[in-house]
């Protein structure tokens, strides 16, 4: 995007440098003075949005300086694009005592002011559309006036699409420019020393996790804590802090089991949420942490929770820690996130089983107590007996011992111990897999677990289009192979003063608390179902031969189980969610399937190949390709969407296609490559996703959908990356036959033929913008209402190495290589348009 200053005079160029502070008016001699002494120039634009203009300067000057009439410029027309950056500048006569620019016609567009000129970012539009601006200048000799019109463009993703590339920094367009912002460590208090990155740094609860994840972008006033969400220089970050890279966090990466105190500290805190302000001196200037900010705070797993809605105070939740089922500590492997009509972030409990420890024998004794139905509740989330849990936590002795911090992660129910679980930690798994409510205006509040929304590995979880008096929905996805995709339907209409709350928890328990949970069934046909998860209804009683169900608590608690009932869809790893807040549709990424077969192929899930993959180093691949150069089943992945039947968030029905199928450039396009990528525009693993904001051009009539991926079958092509895409709507393609062919690691080769609906090829409107450095995940994303600044996380770099064998240095190396490798960082970064346009466009 080229910021253009459209002179009411002559033609010039703005370098950016404009006053956007509209208590300084200086006198219009200056004005002049400072216009002329720019580039008499228009640079930097492309063929489409070029405008060549000017007009005759009618003032009427004597020798005395003296004017009888107060006139001004000619006006002008010039032409731009959605998204683009426009600044008018007016002259008039010096006897003129006040001048103002008004829009006339058109979409209204907010306006900076700045003495005779005024700065807006163009809107994105259907069609040509036409903004008519008058400039006026009056005085005691009268008034004059002139007319200027901007012909707006619809918006087009200009950008060159960033290459494929295995460097080890964040490269995006060459008209962009990256911040880092917030790092692995970084101290969220003013009385925290630096981040040493050596493995000596301690007191995570006041430093940034690891594994930055999904984010929001909450607006705060110009001064004081007050949201504001319309202010784009001020607010408050929240991300998730999903997982760990372990040997980078220790000096020498990390002790053996029983682990020591203090390591096994530093990991848990590691986790969770951070809570951020974060500024810049204006809407030009550089972006940064509020390190003292008041507003900072950390979530970790250690920190006290409250539990809503139909499962508070269920037996399943009693623990030593909390015997009334109400109340719990933290949450934990936090990935996507989602952002609350009212104001409030959702971070979501998706790879939580894998902490647990259940030794063998454990089964037997919860039997004995009467709790048998545990046994099969827990083997259906993946905790089954003879897991050690994750990082070894359970092995640590604490210094306190009466702590319960490390116990609490081993889910053996003990012999002699009460069976009602609140003498162990029996129970403590059932405290996990929720969608949990933060207020990030409020330092003290206590974040709550919505249970209506159903316990699952919750990769995110996204508010569909919110219609005054329309029951909202909330969009989910289970990260797991072959889970399923859910909505929960609030019970209560949406009201439209509740987008201002004064209690912003109070209004979740209103829309979260209570409404009907529902599962998709997709059909051969291009239809859908939403099957409600309802006690007593389609088999979900205590009659039901794989799971007794015993009420609407035990049904949320075992949203799996449920759904496995109801006969949903299999899905190949449902993740992020993503609304599209113009025509509301619903995309969903289902990022790979390794288990998906030619046999278990359906019309949702069509494709089941080998994506061979090249070693590091070797120039061909084996034919059959051997186990360590392929990946089998959906490697790949793909996105799907769907629309609600009548377009509302209360149907029970909807239509789908697939919008774009991951794949490599140069894979079989008749059944592998469906979409017709190309070099511009392959990928692999779709995982974030995201859609620009109504409030800028990239969420306006034909709003950009941002990809992200977290691969491991293309990167011996490439780092995984960052995509932006315009894509159209579900039904703008047709049906596709796909012959799939599996070869195995034993050369035994199956086929089936699948029949599946694809959207139409996405062409030049689906693009890389980013590639990261080695061994990432590109992650959470958000923007500032403006869309001019996108921040973006950066997962785990240089994961598969160590203190010994660093595989990356970002993100110390991103403004420059270092001089001897530096332990990577995950990490927010900002990216903003050189010319501070509308990112993407």
């Amino acid at each position: 995007m080229t910021d253009q200053q459209l002179s009411l005079a002559t033609a010039s160029y703005d370098d950016g440098d404009v006053d956007t502070n509209p208590t300084r008016n200086p006198h219009l001699a200056d004005l002049v003075a400072r216009r002329y002494s720019r580039r008499q120039l228009m640079g930097g634009m492309s063929a489409m949005t070029t405008a060549v203009f000017g007009g005759a300067l009618l003032a009427g000057c004597d020798d005395d300086n003296k004017q009888d009439v107060i006139t001004v410029s000619d006006g002008v027309n010039v032409q731009t694009q959605g998204g683009r950056v426009v600044t008018l500048t007016a002259t008039a006569t010096d006897n003129a005592s006040t001048t103002k620019f008004t829009q006339v016609s058109g979409p209204t567009v907010p306006v900076i002011a700045s003495g005779n000129s005024i700065t807006f970012t163009a809107p994105n539009v259907a069609q040509s559309t036409a903004l008519v601006f008058e400039f006026t200048a009056s005085g005691g000799s009268g008034s004059s006036s002139a007319r200027s019109t901007v012909t707006v463009l619809p918006a087009t993703l200009a950008f060159t699409a960033v290459a494929k590339n295995l460097n080890d920094v964040v490269t995006v367009p060459s008209d962009y420019q990256v911040t880092v912002l917030y790092r692995l460590g970084d101290p969220i208090a003013a009385s925290v020393a630096a981040y040493a990155n050596d493995g000596s740094d301690t007191n995570f609860a006041q430093r940034a996790g690891d594994h930055h994840d999904g984010m929001s972008f909450f607006g705060l006033a110009a001064s004081g804590n007050a949201p504001d969400t319309t202010n784009n220089t001020r607010g408050v970050l929240v991300l998730n802090h999903e997982n760990i890279t372990q040997a980078y966090l220790h000096a020498n990466g990390p002790s053996p089991s029983p682990r020591p105190e203090a390591e096994a500290i530093k990991e848990i805190e590691a986790h969770g949420v951070s809570v951020i302000e974060v500024s810049r001196t204006s809407n030009t200037g550089a972006w940064s942490y509020v390190q003292g900010s008041a507003l900072n705070r950390r979530i970790t797993p250690n920190t006290p929770v409250q539990f809503n809605g139909p499962v508070r105070g269920n037996a399943a939740l009693r623990t030593l820690y909390a015997a009334d089922g109400t109340t719990g500590r933290g949450t934990i492997n936090n990935c996507a996130n989602g952002y609350m009509p009212w104001g409030t972030y959702l971070t979501n409990e998706e790879n939580w089983g894998g902490y647990f420890r259940r030794t063998a024998g454990d089964a037997a004794v919860r039997t004995a107590a009467g709790n048998a139905k545990q046994n099969v509740s827990l083997t259906r989330y993946g905790i089954s007996e003879g897991r050690a849990g994750n990082y070894g936590w359970t092995t640590v002795t604490p210094s306190d011992a009466t702590s319960t911090v490390f116990a609490r992660w081993n889910a053996t129910a003990g012999a002699s111990a009460a069976a009602d679980g609140t003498a162990d930690f029996r129970n403590e798994p059932f405290q996990f897999g929720w969608v949990v409510e933060i207020d990030p205006y409020t330092q003290t509040s206590t974040p709550r677990k919505r249970t209506a929304l159903g316990r699952m590995n919750h990769e995110g979880c996204m508010a569909g289009r919110v219609v005054a008096g329309v029951r909202p929905a909330f969009y989910m996805g289970d990260d797991a192979q072959n889970e399923y995709i859910y909505k929960f339907v609030s019970a209560t209409p949406w009201v439209a003063a509740d987008a201002t709350p004064s209690d912003r928890l109070a209004t979740g328990d209103k829309y979260l608390d209570t409404g009907t949970l529902y599962v998709a069934r997709f059909e051969a046909d291009g239809s859908g179902t939403w099957l409600p998860l309802t006690f007593g209804q389609n088999g979900l009683t205590a009659a039901n031969a794989s799971y007794a169900f015993a009420d609407q608590a035990d049904v949320l608690i075992n949203a799996r189980l449920a759904a496995d009932v109801l006969g949903a869809t299999r899905m190949d790893r449902p993740e992020w969610t993503a609304v599209n807040p113009v025509n509301g549709e619903m995309y969903c990424t289902l990022t790979n399937n390794s288990s998906r077969t030619p046999a278990t192929t359906d019309a949702a899930n069509p494709r089941a190949y080998t994506d061979p993959k090249l070693p590091q180093g070797d120039v061909v691949n084996a034919d059959p390709p051997t186990s360590a150069q392929a990946t089998r089943g959906n490697a790949n992945g793909h996105v799907i969407r769907l629309r609600e039947t009548g377009d509302t968030t209360e149907a029970t029905g909807f239509t789908w296609d697939i919008y774009a199928f991951g794949s490599g450039a140069d894979l079989d396009p008749t059944n592998i490559n469906l979409s017709g990528l190309d070099a511009s525009n392959d990928f692999s693993s779709p995982d974030g996703l995201w859609f620009g904001l109504p409030s800028n051009a990239s969420g306006q009539v034909a709003p950009v959908l941002w990809i992200e991926t977290d691969d491991g079958a293309y990167t011996d092509v490439t780092n995984c990356m960052l995509l932006a895409a315009m894509p159209g709507s579900v039904g703008d393609g047709g049906t596709r036959v796909v012959n799939n062919t599996l070869t195995t690691a034993a050369n035994s080769t199956t086929t089936s033929t699948a029949t599946t609906r694809i959207g139409a090829a996405p062409g030049s409107k689906l693009k890389r913008f980013l590639v990261g450095p080695k061994e990432c995940e590109i992650t959470g994303i958000t923007s500032t209402p403006d869309g001019r600044s996108l921040f973006v996380n950066i997962q785990h770099p240089g994961e598969n190495g160590g203190p010994a064998n660093i595989t990356s240095s970002w993100p110390a190396n991103q403004a420059g290589a270092v001089t001897s490798p530096t332990r990577p960082r995950s990490a927010t970064i900002v990216i903003t348009k050189t010319d501070g346009g509308v990112v993407g466009l």
